[in-house]
Formats: structure tokens, C-alpha cells, sequence
């Protein structure tokens, strides 16, 4: 959106323009251009009433990508064709462009074109195309009266010039400037950015500017002068692309949140719901951005990780665990083994608390600083994490983020649901420069945010056309109404401070866990562990008692045998306080 500043050719009916714009291609949008050509007047800015219309013409941004060079009828209002005039856009990708070439040309004893004056020379650059059209690519400044010019340094990029192909043919042309755009020629040369690459250091290349009418006309014609390249320094800067085909591997590592703010997977208003025929949020994400990630991981081998969940044997709480349940192997086969890991795992655990995200991302920080130490650089790490809400752990977090800042590894945070992500913009970093709880800076900016929800439509379709959701069998997911008490054994004796048993404002949940910080237990009562809204109602001191009462399928041998897993499903027992 906005209009590009114009560029005036005097005095010429079939001007070439040197002015380059950019814009930004997104393939999955429709991007409207309008170029407009006038007669300028001079006496103010281009487009104004002063100046006559010449015609305008519209498209988009895929047609020119996909055609490299349109050209269409330049048009006059209400539809009329402006005569036979036509207009031709070229385009060019810029993204991998391998860097960009400083250069300074002058010349010497050019020839004399004025009658009462020197010339005032002006050299342009044109690119030979493959079909043999001339592109423009650079045109220097006018020295006047000068026949020994000396033009100032100037930098263009390897695509402009030459395509990024050495050998691709360039002419150079130097002009004596006329006010009225009528130029007179002086001579052209021919060269390649390889011959250009000859004047490195001291050295310098220079070439006869010939003009080929005198050379058929004059017998003794030897050049109508010299162009010397005075200057040539090669600035590489190297893409992304640039360092995969150089040998360096993605490693790739996906985090899930399975904290109980995620709503309960049996309920179909559930983040992690498993709907047959349509996939979930956190598949949804998952798919969208793995897709991409896993052309740039050769052996296709994805780390998948989970957090803020309990998990068997024991259903202690863990914030970095393996969701293929293998702790000396957590990687699975492409995106459709971490979406079916992601699909087994779910029955198997129970979704708790909190978000914390510092234990994973300094676990693969771990892995990158191993490699970092063989001074390879033969791995980059990127690490995706899904997450419904804001970090519990935050100061750990901004720590862990700092440290990470110095090794080859980058994380893409995706927030998935209808939160308020507004903290999470924090670790972005785009607003400010993160810092460490103690003030430290990041190195370099690491962290990408992303809201899933404005996204997903787009990515949605591709998604779930390419996604097989297959119907879990088996029971579903432990209750979210369990107690506190975790990790211990039956009849486990807490000695609390307070008892909480306060429904929810939000969700309709009890609470059986003991308020503030319990002597046996980590857990705390002081927010609610499935909507995380505060609630401060709790009884007086009480000692309490803990017993698995039934399991999450209503078996009644859990109440009978007091253990921690059902004897018939072996799923986790239920408890309550009595």
C-alpha cells in the first residue's frame, strides 16, 4: 500500500526507467498495482494537476511474478485505450540474492560531443537477458564538462547485475548529457561481473568505449576513450538457502503444552479434542508450520516434546518429557510421527499445570551448545512450541532465551486458542530488546511469535485435506477435577494449611487441593488450574487424608485395592480428600 516516488525522463516517448521498487510477495493473497504515466511539467510533484495523464494500467503482484515480464495497453479514463501506448514490467526475486557489489568506473579522453563545451558524460549498465532483452541496472550521475570523469562508488546487488551468474553479458554505455533527453552517444563496451572480478585490490581493467559507426566509418579509428574500473568489492551475504546447500542440517524440535488450561480433551470446546474428521488446534498449528520446517531436516527425524502434564508411571508432573514415551530417543518419523505420537500420548496422561517453557528450551540449548563446541556449524536448531496461554515461568524463560541467544538455534512460539497473547510479544523482542530478569540483552533476536487464530484460516484447508484423523479406541483422559497429591503413595498424610473446596467463577470445577504451599505436595490452590482465574475462598487448617476412590472409567476396584493406577484399565485412580 502507499505510492512509490516517480522517476522523470525528459524529453522521450519510449523511456526506459532505472528506478527499482520492492514489495513484499505473498502468494496466498491477491496484491492490486496501478502504475500511472504522465507528461511532467516540472513545476511540482508528478501526478499533480499540472501534469497530463498518459495512461495508467492495473494487475497484480503473481501476475508479473508469474510472467517475469508483462506488458499491457496503458489506458486513459472511463476504459479508452491511450492510443498504442503500452507499459512493461519486469520483475525479480531479490531473496537469495548472494550479496551485493560496490563499484567506481571513471573514464578517460572521452570523445567531445558539445561545440562550445566538453561533454558531460553519464554511463549506464544494462544486463543481457537470456532472451537478449536489455534490462537496466544502473545509471551514474552526470560530470559535467568533464571528458575524464571520474563517477562516485556505488553498490548494486548480484541479482540486478548479473543474475547472479558471472558470465552473464553486461553493456556499459556512456552518453554526453542534453537537458532536452536527446543524449548523444559516445561508445559502449562489453564485460561480464567474472572480468569485473580482475580489478581486485590494486589492480584495475579497464576497456576501450567504442563507438561502431566511426569504427566502420574512420580507417585510423581506434576508440572514442577509456573506461576504467577504478573499484570492485564483492559484499557476500549469505541466505538462508546459501547455508543448507552448504551442508549445514536442520535439527528440529516441537514442544506441546499439555497443561489443563488446555479444557478437558473428552470435551469438544477442548484445544486438545481429537474430532475424527477434522483436526485440532495443536494439529492444526503442528501441520502448518512443520510442513515447512521438514524440508530443511534432511533425515526427516523430529524431537517431540511435551509439558506441564503428569505422566506414567508415576504421574509426577513433567515439563520436559518425550510424548513416544522413550526418553533415550525422543525423535519421530517426519510430521506424521509426531502427529501420532501426539495422538497416543493423549490418553495416556493427565493434563496439569503450570506453562512452563524454561525446562525445554534449555534442554535443546543444551544439545546446540554441544555442537557449538566442535566448531562445525554443521546443525541449527529450531524449536516450536504450541502453547494455549502465557508462560507461568516467565523470568526462567527471558533467562533461558538470553543464553540460547549464543548458539546456533532459534524458537518459533505459536499460540494457539483465543487467549490474550499480549505478554507473550514480551519474548518476541520485535517491540524492545529482550532482557534477562538481571538486565542482560539478548545477543540476537531469537524468538518469533505467532497467534495461531490469525493464520489458521488460511492454512486450514491444506491442513485437514492432507491430515488422516484416525478415532482413538480406549478410555479418555483422566478427570480435571483431580485433587492435589501427586507422586504420593495411597493414604498419603498432607498436613495442609488450609482445605479449598470453592467452585470456580468460570468453569464449573471443585477444588480438592490444599491452599498456598503444602508440606507433602507442591500444588497450590490459589488459581484455577483448567481457566487459571484466581479464586481466595478457602476453610480453616485441617488435616486431610488422600485415597484413589475410583478410576477414570468408574471401575470400583480402585476404592477396594487403594492403588494408584486401576487394576482393569490400568488407568490413574481418581482421588479426593476425606
Amino acid at each position: 500500500g502507499g505510492t512509490r516516488a516517480p522517476e522523470v525522463i525528459k524529453s522521450n516517448l519510449n523511456p526506459v526507467f532505472a528506478k527499482i521498487f520492492t514489495v513484499d510477495y505473498y502468494f496466498e493473497e491477491v496484491q492490486k498495482l496501478r502504475f500511472e504515466v504522465y507528461d511532467s511539467h516540472g513545476q511540482a510533484g508528478v501526478g499533480t494537476h499540472d501534469d497530463d495523464f498518459l495512461g495508467g494500467m492495473e494487475c497484480t503482484v503473481g501476475q508479473i511474478v508469474a510472467q517475469k515480464r508483462v506488458t499491457k495497453p496503458l489506458f486513459l479514463k472511463y476504459g479508452k485505450f491511450a492510443g498504442k501506448s503500452t507499459i512493461t514490467i519486469i520483475s525479480e526475486e531479490i531473496s537469495g540474492n548472494n550479496g551485493y557489489v560496490e563499484l567506481a568506473f571513471r573514464a578517460k579522453k572521452l570523445d567531445d560531443k558539445d561545440l562550445f563545451s566538453k561533454s558531460d558524460p553519464f554511463l549506464e549498465i544494462y544486463r543481457i537477458d537470456d532472451d537478449r532483452s536489455e534490462q537496466l541496472v544502473y545509471r551514474t550521475e552526470v560530470v559535467k564538462n568533464n571528458l575524464s570523469p571520474i563517477w562516485e562508488p556505488f553498490k548494486v546487488s548480484l541479482n540486478s547485475l548479473c543474475s547472479c551468474e558471472e558470465k552473464r553479458k553486461l553493456r556499459c554505455v556512456v552518453w554526453d548529457y542534453d537537458s532536452r533527453g536527446k543524449h548523444d552517444f559516445i561508445g559502449e563496451f562489453f564485460t561480464t561481473f567474472e572480468e569485473m572480478q580482475k580489478a581486485m585490490g590494486e589492480n584495475k581493467v579497464q576497456w576501450d568505449c567504442m563507438n561502431p559507426k566511426y569504427k566502420i566509418k574512420k580507417r585510423n579509428y581506434k576508440n572514442s576513450g577509456v573506461v576504467v574500473l577504478s573499484l570492485w568489492k564483492i559484499h557476500r551475504v549469505y541466505s538462508f538457502l546459501d547455508y543448507i546447500m552448504g551442508g549445514c542440517q536442520i535439527h528440529f524440535t516441537v514442544a506441546i503444552d499439555f497443561t489443563a488450561s488446555n479444557g478437558d480433551p473428552r470435551n469438544s470446546c477442548s484445544l486438545h479434542y481429537i474430532n475424527p474428521y477434522q483436526p485440532n488446534e495443536y494439529l492444526k498449528a503442528l501441520v502448518a508450520v512443520g510442513e515447512i520446517c521438514q524440508d530443511y531436516d534432511s533425515d526427516k527425524k523430529f524431537s517431540a516434546l511435551g509439558f506441564g502434564a503428569r505422566i506414567p508411571p508415576k504421574y509426577e508432573v513433567s515439563h520436559d518429557f518425550a510424548i513416544n514415551f522413550n526418553p533415550d530417543n525422543d525423535e519421530c518419523e517426519g510430521i506424521q510421527g509426531v502427529v501420532e505420537s501426539y495422538q497416543s500420548c493423549l490418553p495416556k496422561i493427565q493434563l496439569y499445570g503450570p506453562t512452563n517453557v524454561a525446562p525445554i528450551i534449555s534442554k535443546v540449548a543444551r544439545v546446540a551448545a554441544d555442537e557449538e563446541r566442535t566448531k562445525e556449524a554443521s546443525q541449527y536448531f529450531i524449536l516450536l512450541i504450541l502453547t494455549d496461554g502465557v508462560v507461568t515461568d516467565m523470568a526462567d524463560t527471558r533467562e533461558a532465551i538470553v543464553r540460547a541467544s549464543y548458539l546456533p538455534m532459534s524458537i518459533i512460539i505459536v499460540g494457539v486458542g483465543n487467549a490474550d497473547f499480549t505478554d507473550m510479544q514480551i519474548l518476541d523482542g520485535d517491540d524492545g530488546v529482550l532482557r534477562s530478569p538481571k538486565g542482560e540483552p539478548v545477543l540476537r533476536d531469537i524468538v518469533q511469535f505467532v497467534p495461531f487464530r490469525e493464520f489458521k484460516n488460511v492454512s486450514a484447508a491444506a491442513t485437514g485435506s492432507c491430515l488422516p484423523l484416525p478415532a482413538l479406541p480406549g478410555p479418555s483422559l483422566p478427570s480435571r477435577s483431580l485433587p492435589g497429591g501427586s507422586g504420593v503413595g495411597p493414604a498419603a498424610r498432607h498436613t495442609a494449611t488450609a482445605l479449598c473446596r470453592v467452585p470456580c467463577a468460570v468453569c464449573p470445577v471443585l477444588y480438592d487441593v490444599c491452599s498456598r504451599q503444602c508440606t507433602v505436595c507442591p500444588q497450590l490452590c490459589s488459581m484455577c488450574h483448567v481457566c487459571r482465574v484466581p479464586h481466595a475462598e478457602c476453610h480453616g487448617p485441617r488435616t486431610v487424608f488422600m485415597y484413589p476412590v475410583t478410576c477414570t472409567v468408574s471401575h470400583p476396584t480402585c476404592c477396594a485395592s487403594r492403588a494408584m493406577l486401576c487394576a482393569v484399565c490400568h488407568m490413574p485412580c481418581v482421588m479426593r480428600c476425606v
